[in-house]
């Protein structure tokens, strides 16, 4: 296994957790790390932890990363059908409403669950936010910038 040097201080360097395979388990919401167990507890609640393999899940930051990726996602699609449509009818503006709001809210909330999931995924797979062992590693190495307690 390679290691990190640090100062002098040798890190081990941990194991590559599959990115494509937790993003696709935490889309369908389901754990990243088995596949097993539940993600979510309610529709935007992360659970605490894995109930299969007791993986935590508690201290992902998703924050406001999934909301923008569904806004960037469904945007899209709805402004290009709405132009595509334009193109073609000559459909008077409230009935362009009527369709193309209720599609952007129910893509956006149909959407955001998966999307946020997959970035939990991406997080675990990354050792992000708390996913990656820090606590072994700062007692093994106490004498690491980053665990030596002060932040910058």
């Amino acid at each position: 296994m390679e290691e990190k040097i640090y100062g002098g201080a040798a890190a081990p360097k941990k194991p590559e957790r599959p990115l494509m395979e937790a993003m696709k388990r935490g889309f369908m919401g389901r754990c990243p790390s088995c596949g097993e167990g539940k993600l979510f507890r309610a529709y935007l609640k992360t659970a605490d932890q894995c109930p299969e393999c007791g993986e935590e899940l508690h201290h992902h930051r998703a924050d406001d990363l999934p909301a923008y990726l569904v806004i960037f996602i469904v945007g899209h699609i709805v402004v290009g059908a709405f132009m595509g449509m334009e193109a073609f009818t000559d459909w008077p503006g409230w009935v362009h409403l009527s369709i193309w709001v209720p599609v952007t809210l129910i893509m956006s909330l149909i959407l955001i669950g998966p999307v946020k999931g997959a970035i939990v995924g991406l997080q675990w797979a990354y050792y992000m936010h708390g996913f990656g062992d820090e606590d072994e590693l700062a007692e093994a190495h106490p004498e690491l910038p980053e665990h030596s307690g002060r932040r910058s």
